[in-house]
């Protein structure tokens, strides 16, 4: 069984095409979205096997998310469009199939007969995929005679030590929807030789080392996908991958090391910025600047708000920067925010509290 996430504007198409779908055997649609930053939670909630894309959405065109798709994450894409005349391009930005929609007079037994030849032709290449995925996680288990999911604390994952005495400086970045792009703006003006930085972007599995490869080729810092047990270094910044808590913890009086968990969604997320701002605070306490961007949720304000108790230096993005003004904004709500920035001014910040400016 193949799981598909649809993408498209449209309630009525997405039911269409729900039904259609669910219809053959081998496939079963796992979730639906209604745009690109949509599309981009919910890969990262259900991974499916495979995604279906319209061309005309909102935010971002089909075919702009088509391309970051294909750039940070490959999978198997289907764009399902009622512009024929984009059919031939969309192979070359990476779809493997292309399904013109209804077409006027067309009977929806013949509609269906086209996505199912479409489908079934694709399922060679879906196997050679899901081999590689890793294993889904399990679902968030629900709270009894509830429909709210069961939301998991840092707690039970990380417990709270806050360091005593501050720590040699480590800069600390929480981001999700809309971070890919606002990270990259900031890391353009970032010179080398910075105290190392670590960062949690809410990102699909498949998505973080290819973003890492992009950050370090747009900035002076030497960016990677981090790996368990690797030393941090100044003018190095550390990319948690798509599927694993990343933390942090002290070595030796001076020196940090990173250490990778592998356990549940904390605060919704694996990776969640609650684990890693936690654990900054745990090996460096004041030492540390933390930096809440872009994002949906309140993932990050638990243990910003610890940093910040522990006179560490913190700062959100500002509203009017923010694609998405949630994680900021709860963390300013929880009084864990020293000051409010824009996102062209994030970069500066960081510089000025790399050399002893910024407190």
């Amino acid at each position: 069984m193949y799981t598909v996430l649809i993408i498209d504007d449209s309630a009525s198409m997405r039911r269409i095409l729900k039904d259609m779908i669910n219809s053959i055997d081998e496939f079963e649609v796992i979730g639906t979205a209604v745009d690109a930053y949509d599309a981009r939670e919910k890969i990262k909630q259900y991974e499916p096997d495979m995604v279906t894309i319209d061309i005309n959405m909102p935010k971002m065109d089909g075919v702009t998310f088509l391309r970051n798709l294909m750039r940070l994450h490959p999978m198997p894409a289907v764009v399902v469009s009622g512009e024929s005349v984009r059919g031939n391009d969309i192979f070359d930005d990476g779809a493997v199939g292309f399904i013109e929609k209804i077409e006027a007079g067309e009977t929806m037994d013949s509609f269906q007969a086209r996505i199912k030849d479409t489908l079934l032709n694709l399922t060679f290449l879906l196997k050679r995929y899901t081999l590689k995925k890793p294993k889904a996680l399990k679902p968030v288990k629900k709270v009894q005679n509830s429909d709210i999911s069961y939301k998991v604390h840092p707690d039970e994952v990380l417990k709270s030590h806050p360091a005593t005495f501050p720590g040699s400086k480590v800069i600390a970045i929480g981001s999700s929807t809309g971070g890919v792009e606002s990270l990259l703006r900031v890391f353009k003006k970032l010179p080398g030789g910075l105290p190392p930085i670590v960062i949690t972007q809410h990102i699909p599995y498949g998505f973080s080392n290819s973003f890492a490869h992009r950050l370090n080729d747009s900035s002076e810092v030497n960016v990677c996908e981090a790996k368990d047990g690797m030393t941090l270094e100044r003018g190095h910044a550390y990319l948690a991958p798509g599927n694993m808590h990343l933390t942090i913890e002290k070595q030796g009086s001076k020196e940090y090391k990173t250490k990778l968990l592998d356990t549940v969604k904390v605060s919704q997320h694996k990776p969640s910025v609650d684990i890693l701002f936690r654990s900054v605070n745990n090996s460096c306490g004041g030492g540390a600047m933390a930096v809440m961007m872009t994002g949906m949720g309140d993932d990050g304000s638990i243990a910003m708000k610890e940093i910040y108790d522990n006179k560490a230096y913190t700062v959100a993005q500002n509203e009017e920067s923010c694609v998405v003004f949630g994680m900021p904004a709860k963390a300013i709500q929880a009084g864990a925010v020293k000051d409010i920035v824009h996102l062209d001014d994030i970069a500066q910040y960081i510089i000025e509290f790399s050399s002893g400016k910024r407190k």
